[in-house]
Parts: C-alpha cells; structure tokens; sequence
C-alpha cells in the first residue's frame, strides 16, 4: 500500500467532502470498513447492521425510499481521538411516509483509516 492511512481528521473530512455532494453512498464505499458496525437509536426497532456490505445494502435501501430530496447539511466534523460527530439534517418526501425533516447527530469511530462503526441519533 503505498498510501498511508488517513487519520481521524482526513477519514471525516472525506466524508463531509462527499456526502456535501450528495455521494453518500459512494463515501460508504470509499470509507467504511470490512468490519463496520451501524447502530439506529434505541428507540427505532432496528437491529445493528453488521458488517460493510450489510451496510452498503441498508443504505441504497434507505436511498431507494426517497422520492424527493428538498433539502438538507451536513455540519463540519468534532473530532475526539478515534471518533467525529456531524450534525445533519435531510427534508425529503418518503415513499411509505410523505414528507419528513429529519435532524440527528452521527457518532463515527476509525481505526486504521477506515469507518468501523457508526452510530444515529435522531
């Protein structure tokens, strides 16, 4: 590998950089790693989805549900040794729902330059 790993910093800078440009599901791709582990709230009846391709899966799931995205941010990261957190919010039209604003902190922790979980809260 004649790239070094990227830190903290880089890993969450890249993925802002992406998901900015609405490439959510390729800055998965890119930055998440074979080990992945992704947590809804507590509250929401979802199980933690295991592993990079179960997660690729559930987000071209979540992607497939949007009919119209009206708008949406992505704040900058907070870095906290191997974590970040960005603040984010989406206004779309679901196809099961009609339209809903969503707004939750994502918690992210890497190791080895590569995403290993994460973390909702809405």
């Amino acid at each position: 590998m004649s790239k070094s790993t990227m830190t903290t910093q880089e890993v969450a800078n890249r993925l802002v950089e992406l998901c900015r440009k609405g490439q959510i599901l390729e800055a998965q791709e890119e930055l998440y790693g074979d080990e992945i582990t992704s947590h809804e709230p507590l509250h929401t009846p979802a199980p933690p989805t295991i592993g990079k391709e179960a997660v690729l899966a559930k987000g071209k799931h979540f992607a497939s549900s949007i009919l119209e995205t009206h708008g949406g941010h992505f704040g900058d990261p907070i870095i906290g040794g191997d974590y970040f957190s960005i603040s984010c919010s989406l206004d779309a039209t679901f196809k099961e729902r009609g339209r809903s604003q969503i707004n939750e902190i994502c918690v992210f922790q890497v190791k080895d330059g590569k995403i290993i979980f994460e973390q909702f809260f809405y």
